[in-house]
């Protein structure tokens, strides 16, 4: 089975989560709503790719940062495409303010309470990522 490695990052200020929705420049998963995710590149760290994410997608530089926690990667199948699966590492971090400057990636913003999560289309497995962060 082919694998791509993933990281998913969540934001999270005074209780509230940031969620992206995907826009429909990028390739996979147009409309739906995120986390801040992305492809690792190489032999490159987790944690190193989701601090570039951030700053690419959000804008959120890493001095207004803090990591709060990582889980364990989990292993999820792709609804795209058949005998792929995506190996996501997670992360969750706490901004000190709200302030987001998206890039091309994403076309809107939220900043959600995490059950309001199930309101929103999402790709596949955010919840479940979302919940091994909590």
């Amino acid at each position: 089975m082919h694998s791509t490695k993933i990281i998913t990052t969540f934001v999270r200020n005074d209780e509230k989560f940031l969620i992206l929705k995907r826009s429909k420049d990028v390739r996979s998963m147009k409309g739906m709503w995120a986390g801040i995710s992305g492809i690792m590149e190489g032999d490159e760290e987790p944690l190193e790719r989701a601090k570039i994410e951030i700053f690419e997608e959000a804008g959120i530089t890493e001095n207004r940062l803090t990591l709060v926690k990582s889980a364990d990667k989990m292993m999820v199948s792709s609804p795209q495409h058949e005998g792929h699966q995506w190996v996501i590492f997670p992360f969750l971090f706490e901004a000190e303010d709200r302030q987001v400057r998206l890039n091309w990636e994403n076309s809107e913003y939220r900043w959600i309470l995490k059950n309001e999560l199930g309101q929103y289309r999402t790709v596949p497995s955010l919840e479940k990522v979302l919940l091994s962060l909590l």
